[in-house]
């Protein structure tokens, strides 16, 4: 029994320095005394032992790295833009990927930072936000051109966020609110200038409206008075027209006086109102309408 497991065991020490596994999505790189042997695949793997090492793994996924690069625009703001890049090792390059870079990380860094502090200082901080994507492929098309002699991809470069200093952004901010209150004012007054038009214009239309409606009026009561001037004319032909305006004069007189004693939220101006003044007003009408007429 002993022996069975001591058999066993030297099995099972002779498969690990024989025999290998390789995870799925990565590349084993084997050495033999030092140098570069063969590309091991995901799977079973065989090397020689104690002449052949497994010198390190490339990992075939894709992988994000996030930088937060700080600079200024072209008109002297800081910014700072989180940029995130998608990149992965080539298979076929997996040599170049394991033995050219040392830290493929701080590599893809640097240029990031280059690209972008090439970039930004040339676009105003207004046109940072809007040319963002324009900003994010022109760090891909530099980075790709470059890591592809690595043997890294670039997938994509995000720009997912942009960060002005606290002071520009509430600058920024008052700006927009100033904007939108003086929008807010106009439209406010280009309404209050249609209401005040339109109302104008009902105003201009009633006025129209009740002149015509007083003329209407005035004219049927001369109408009114003219037929009752002829008719007290040929009932009695002794009276003559001054009169009988008199009379009718007098008759108006005392309805407006009901008028106005019946209606408590009258303004009235009160002129001597004695009957007998009523000849004298009739007198100055009488005057005053040939007059009138001869002019027109």
């Amino acid at each position: 029994m002993a022996q069975i497991l001591i058999i066993l065991g030297v099995l099972f020490i002779l498969f690990n320095l024989v025999c290998f596994v390789v995870s799925q999505q990565t590349i084993a790189i084997v050495e033999r005394f030092g140098r570069f042997t063969k590309l091991a695949h995901p799977g079973l793997n065989f090397k020689i032992p104690f002449i052949d090492n497994i010198a390190g793994f490339v990992n075939l996924k894709i992988r994000e790295l996030t930088l937060l690069v700080e600079t200024k625009t072209l008109d002297n703001v800081f910014v700072k833009l989180v940029v995130s890049v998608q990149y992965k090792a080539i298979e076929d390059k997996c040599f170049d990927a394991f033995y050219k870079l040392e830290n493929h990380t701080a590599q893809i860094q640097s240029f990031v930072f280059d690209a972008i502090r090439a970039k930004v200082p040339a676009i105003l901080l207004d046109d940072v936000f809007s040319k963002k994507d324009e900003i994010a492929v022109d760090v891909k098309r530099e980075l790709h051109d470059t890591m592809i002699d690595f043997g890294y991809e670039i997938i994509k470069t995000l720009v997912t966020d942009i960060q002005p200093d606290e002071h520009v952004k509430n600058a920024m901010n008052e700006i927009n609110t100033a904007q939108r209150l003086r929008m807010a004012a106009t439209q406010k007054a280009e309404a209050e200038k249609i209401m005040r038009v339109k109302q104008a214009e009902a105003e201009s239309e009633s006025n129209i409206l009740h002149g015509i409606g007083i003329a209407g009026q005035r004219k049927a009561i001369i109408d009114g008075l003219g037929r009752s001037v002829e008719e007290l004319q040929k009932n009695t032909p002794e009276l003559r027209s001054e009169k009988i305006m008199q009379m009718i004069m007098l008759i108006q007189y005392f309805d407006m006086m009901r008028d106005i004693g019946g209606n408590s939220k009258s303004n009235a101006v009160f002129l001597s109102h004695l009957p007998g003044n009523i000849s004298e007003l009739a007198k100055q009408l009488q005057e005053i309408i040939p007059t009138t007429s001869k002019e027109v």
